[in-house]
């Protein structure tokens, strides 16, 4: 009888470390940034208005929608999308102006959402998103500055820094500059971050105080440094981040594009170093065991986001991973909690804090910051949360592309048209162009999976193809959409031939009969054994995608049978050693070849630019996005 009872007690034992193993794997598989972004929607369904009161055109805002932003490129479902737009909608009119915006109030923290108004105009280049974005740089040509030429935080801060309000405008500065070619922006979102380091930094420890006031005059300034007291840890959580976002928009090659990174590898070392043994970051970030002072959710959460984002990006190295996998996990066991009405919830977060102001005036002491109240669901915690969590759920993914360098011809192709700033711009069928012509999303899948993007604005030779694995030609140009179009000539296919035998992976994407240079493109494809019919099939009118819908095999290259939408297409002729691998009745639409050491895949259409990979235009029963993610992960991995 013992041997028994303890026999059931083993098994008892056992079948719990099992359900404890499989809770633990579904908890792995959770993808809490649409969790709480489906959580957020619920809080604020139409519109953004805090503790019931009046919508304002609030920072907050701005950090959920460039979380939601996020989520929705790595699951390709459009909802975040229109949530973003009707969000931003209700204060944007049509003629640009913003409701609830105050621009002669100079307040630093109403240039945040701008970022989501760039995203909104790139992608779908309505006007009232560019007239609403003038706006906010005209604030920042306008802006008061320190003598050395820092933003203040407010007009009603006079010559006060804090490290919050580089977050706020930094990034959108950046992304500006970016899509606008005000080239000189760079070096002053450069200067911005220098000089709060240079005034703010402690020396000893490498932390950044909270706030740095110019002319000494406030009661919170140590009158020798002009610095606030404390480490407050939110504020390093919003330095981080503006500057990992920052350098997103910086050209590779500027100038000044180290110094950021140098930048930022300091704030990574000092910060790491005041993570408590319990994985987060406290309201006042050096004094964890002092008595009142607590973890924080949006600092810990911001942190770990920033730290993850760096070191991915190559401007951080390895030695920071077991720190931002800790605090992920302790971010989701201390502060993420499941409600009675099954909604995941973020608690832990401080309301807010500051310094000075007329009423209740903010001495930044640690018996200020410990004052302030601590709340859930606060708008600024759960967008930092999402933005953590995404970047963590993008570390899930194998990085099958590490190394690997995927090029995107803008030699063969090269359409060009007027910006909005007047500038000639390149667009259709490049990695910038957001807009449904083009592949920024494509994009971001390669770069999801380890890989690095580039292009080649000239024709291809062995020494500018030496580093590349992927070399991707989109729809060469006719005379039609090209003044003086560039043609594949003989030499260059010769070049491309013995590149793929060394193994390279060339992707040849063409167009249907007209639209599309074929005589030449045809003329490389067989030498791998493919052939363009220089015809136009799958031709769908007024969106009636059962017209283009098409149906891949489970097999080498796709993981499933999808139903995906391609139309407008040149069919295929394949011959050995190519073989097809998708039909569509009797027509050949999609082959590879194995060619040396490397392999060739063959399309007559664009396929994945954005239109038919964001959601936005297909219904949900279409699989273009779930088959891009397949048809990336094999081009990685037949490269060299």
């Amino acid at each position: 009888m013992k041997g028994k009872a303890n026999l059931g007690l083993f098994g008892i034992w056992i079948l719990s470390l099992l359900m404890l193993c499989v809770r633990g794997v579904a908890q792995d598989k959770l993808r809490y940034s649409e969790l709480l972004s489906e959580r957020a929607m619920t809080l604020w369904p139409d519109s953004f208005a805090l503790d019931g009161g009046k919508a304002k055109w609030s920072y907050d805002l701005g950090v959920i929608l460039k979380g939601m932003e996020q989520v929705g490129l790595a699951d390709g479902n459009s909802k975040w999308f229109f949530y973003m737009q009707s969000m931003m909608d209700h204060y944007v009119q049509e003629n640009g102006e913003i409701k609830g915006y105050d621009p002669k109030a100079f307040n630093i923290d109403y240039v945040n959402n701008g970022k989501v108004l760039l995203t909104l105009y790139r992608v779908t280049g309505k006007k009232k998103y560019l007239l609403a974005v003038q706006q906010l740089r005209k604030q920042l040509r306008e802006h008061p500055r320190t003598r050395e030429g820092g933003f203040w935080h407010k007009e009603i801060y006079e010559h006060q820094m804090w490290l919050d309000g580089l977050y706020m405008a930094q990034p959108f500065y950046a992304e500006y500059a970016q899509l606008f070619g005000e080239d000189s922006i760079y070096d002053d979102v450069v200067k911005q971050f220098t000089l709060m380091e240079k005034h703010a930094v402690d020396e000893k420890s490498g932390l950044l105080y909270h706030g740095w006031d110019e002319s000494r005059q406030q009661k919170w300034a140590d009158p020798q440094t002009g610095r606030s007291p404390n480490f407050w840890g939110r504020s390093m959580g919003w330095f981080g981040m503006a500057l990992v976002d920052a350098l997103d928009y910086f050209p590779h090659d500027h100038p000044k594009r180290d110094t950021l990174i140098a930048v930022a590898a300091r704030w990574a070392s000092a910060i790491a170093a005041v993570q408590y043994k319990d994985g987060l970051w406290y309201q006042v970030l050096d004094m964890p065991e002092r008595e009142g002072n607590y973890p924080e959710s949006s600092a810990s959460a911001m942190i770990v986001y920033a730290l993850a984002k760096a070191q991915r990006l190559g401007y951080i190295d390895d030695r920071y991973d077991a720190a931002i996998k800790k605090g992920y996990r302790s971010i989701i066991r201390q502060f993420v909690y499941v409600d009675a009405d099954d909604h995941y919830n973020l608690k832990g977060t401080v309301a807010v804090s500051g310094l000075g102001g007329e009423k209740n005036y903010r001495d930044g002491s640690f018996d200020y910051y410990i004052s302030e109240p601590v709340i859930q669901n606060d708008p600024k915690g759960i967008g930092a949360f999402i933005l953590c969590a995404s970047e963590m759920e993008l570390r899930q993914l194998p990085k099958y592309g590490n190394g690997k360098k995927v090029v995107l011809d803008y030699y063969y192709n090269r359409e060009w048209r007027k910006g909005a700033d007047g500038r000639n711009v390149r667009y259709h069928y490049t990695w910038e162009d957001r807009a449904n012509s083009g592949y920024s999303l494509l994009g971001y899948l390669f770069n999801s999976y380890g890989a690095e993007t580039d292009s080649l604005a000239q024709k291809p030779t062995k020494a500018n193809l030496e580093n590349a694995a992927v070399y991707i030609i989109v729809d060469p140009d006719t005379e039609k959409e090209t003044e003086q179009p560039n043609f594949i000539e003989e030499t260059e296919m010769e070049t491309l031939v013995d590149w793929v035998s060394r193994g390279g992976v060339l992707v040849l994407l063409a167009n249907d009969n007209g639209n599309c240079e074929l005589d030449r493109f045809d003329e490389l494809a067989s030498r791998f054994g493919i052939s363009f019919n220089k015809d136009n099939a799958l031709m769908v009118k007024n969106d009636d995608f059962s017209q283009g819908t098409v149906y891949t095999s489970k097999g080498d290259v796709f993981k499933s049978w999808y139903p995906i939408y391609i139309k407008e297409i040149s069919t295929l002729s394949v011959h050995k050693p190519a073989k097809v691998i998708l039909k569509h009745l009797d027509a050949e639409v999609m082959a590879v070849s194995k060619y040396g050491k490397g392999a060739v895949f063959v399309l007559g259409d664009p396929w994945i630019y954005n239109e038919y990979l964001d959601g936005r235009k297909l219904p949900a029963s279409l699989k273009n996005y779930q088959a891009a993610h397949d048809w990336v992960v094999w081009l990685l991995r037949h490269a060299r």
